[in-house]
């Protein structure tokens, strides 16, 4: 069964914008990005959204919702009742147009960091991994890099000057996955993550978790285990002293 519901939409880019209220039908069982879409085609045909799927999986429907980040694909209609619907895009970014973000940020991040690096000697096919191994960062390849966690960070959303030095949540989840994988040789994982990327500036709010769509634990099971190591390496006393024994005797 129809019913109007209303809608309020950002619109604009990145030098002006603002709401704009429209009322469209919503049927029963349908999600937000069913009714932008009645309203890009029945209302706003230049509005513009990024969308793929439509399942879930591909993270491109990336928005805020009623300011919360989350998929417009998976978000239901009847989750707010006659509550209006607000739309804007994810605020961390910069606007492309409506509600599309230009998230280029997260594939700059991306690439700097080195990939999967095998032994030299490993032939390919001949890989070899436990179970264990394998179950350990398994969670972690589940991200589909909607980018929700990287927009709902406020290291990233409440400080532009941070970007630079900064890499987020998502990309953490990365470097903790190559850094449990028992055959990658870059052993300084974790050193780089604080040194390099950022950790070090991450809080653990556990709002990054919060809003993942795949449930991924992303402050329990990556962020934290890699801090505490890099305390480990940094600060425990022996550590420190065994390091200085190895290399003082040409260990390392």
């Amino acid at each position: 069964m129809a019913r109007k519901i209303n809608l309020r939409i950002w619109r604009g880019d990145a030098t002006d914008g603002g709401l704009q209220d429209v009322q469209v039908e919503a049927n029963e069982g349908e999600v937000v990005l069913d009714v932008i879409h009645r309203v890009q085609a029945t209302q706003m045909g230049d509005l513009a959204v990024r969308w793929n799927c439509k399942a879930g999986k591909c993270g491109s429907c990336s928005m805020e919702i009623n300011g919360k980040p989350r998929l417009a694909c998976m978000t239901q209609v009847a989750a707010y009742g006659d509550e209006t619907i607000t739309v804007t895009p994810l605020r961390a970014f910069p606007v492309i147009k409506d509600l599309v973000a230009d998230v280029s940020f997260n594939y700059k991040k991306a690439m700097e960091i080195p990939a999967f690096e095998p032994p030299k000697e490993l032939v390919p096919g001949e890989a070899r991994m436990q179970q264990i191994d394998v179950e350990r960062s398994q969670e972690f390849r589940k991200c589909i890099e909607c980018f929700l966690c990287q927009d709902v960070c406020h290291v990233v959303r409440d400080h532009e000057e941070n970007k630079k030095s900064f890499a987020g949540p998502r990309f953490f989840i990365r470097i903790a996955e190559l850094d449990m994988h028992p055959l990658d040789t870059l052993k300084n994982r974790k050193r780089t993550a604080q040194e390099e990327h950022g950790l070090g500036m991450c809080n653990i709010t556990k709002c990054c978790t919060e809003v993942c769509p795949e449930h991924i634990k992303i402050t329990d099971n990556a962020i934290i285990p890699m801090k505490e190591r890099v305390a480990d390496i940094k600060y425990d006393p022996v550590r420190w002293l065994g390091s200085k024994i190895r290399k003082r005797e040409g260990i390392v």
